[in-house]
């Protein structure tokens, strides 16, 4: 890997050619790694196979989830190297998948990127986020921990979200973020990813940034990452959507800048 020059500032980009497990899978495009360091994957999903790896996600389901339900058969490797969330009808009710990796792997800061291809049917958003149980704590700020919403996409029309959540859900709750249109969202494949430094967050579209904020503090703490479909009105009205419809994900993955021997 070519490393950085020193004094390079931390979100200038380049590539990197890490190695993928999926041969037409790209390589990523990072931030430039801290003096001294570069840039090691160290975990990954590239969704190959045909069946979900549970040492790496938990299905969720079956539960009732805002307008909707989430259910573990809504989640599954279409074997062409996708994750799939599908959203659909089953009866009186609405459906969409979510996994998680809770209890599998949860990490504190870092490098956090997913290739995605987003739905096309209103009614439903789907989203790839952090979180963690320190969430729900309140008197350290989001420090003790913070739900970070790397993208959230409940419109059509190439918008998207970024948000930041702290000190729970109820009275006590804080939150910051904001939103960009970027047309070209509509079609296709396209990256999104987070730069967690133990100072602030710097959110990525395609390699370009959208967002960077402090607020809450910065989490301190491990948390483990989400993939989810929700069901609800912020996304529109799921009765006019042609269903089933579908959040493809191509890979997850996750870096951390180490020291630069360590990284060989």
């Amino acid at each position: 890997m070519k490393r950085p020059a020193p004094g390079l500032a931390t979100v200038c980009l380049l590539v990197w050619s890490a190695t993928a497990t999926a041969a037409d899978s790209p390589a990523d495009t990072l931030p430039a790694a801290p003096a001294g360091t570069e840039w090691k994957l160290v975990w990954h999903d590239e969704f190959d196979g045909s069946k979900l790896d549970p040492a790496k996600w938990e299905l969720l389901g079956d539960s009732k989830r805002r307008d909707g339900w989430w259910v573990k058969d809504d989640s599954y490797l279409d074997g062409q190297g996708n994750l799939i969330l599908r959203t659909k009808k089953a009866g009186d009710r609405y459906t969409c998948g979510a996994i998680r990796t809770r209890g599998r792997f949860e990490h504190a800061q870092g490098y956090y990127i997913a290739r995605c291809k987003f739905p096309k049917q209103p009614g439903h958003w789907p989203a790839f986020w952090i979180m963690g149980d320190g969430v729900g704590k309140v008197g350290d700020g989001g420090r003790d921990g913070t739900e970070i919403d790397i993208v959230e996409v409940p419109w059509r029309d190439g918008t998207i979200t970024m948000n930041l959540h702290w000190d729970g859900y109820g009275k006590d709750h804080k939150s910051a973020g904001t939103k960009v249109k970027l047309p070209e969202l509509t079609q296709g494949f396209h990256t999104f990813s987070l730069l967690w430094t133990p100072t602030e967050y710097v959110f990525y579209t395609d390699g370009k940034e959208t967002w960077r904020s402090a607020a809450g503090g910065v989490c301190q703490a491990p948390e483990w990452i989400k993939l989810t479909e929700e069901i609800g009105k912020w996304g529109g009205d799921i009765a006019q959507a042609r269903l089933p419809d579908e959040f493809v994900v191509d890979y997850v993955r996750v870096y951390d800048a180490v020291p630069a021997t360590a990284a060989k």
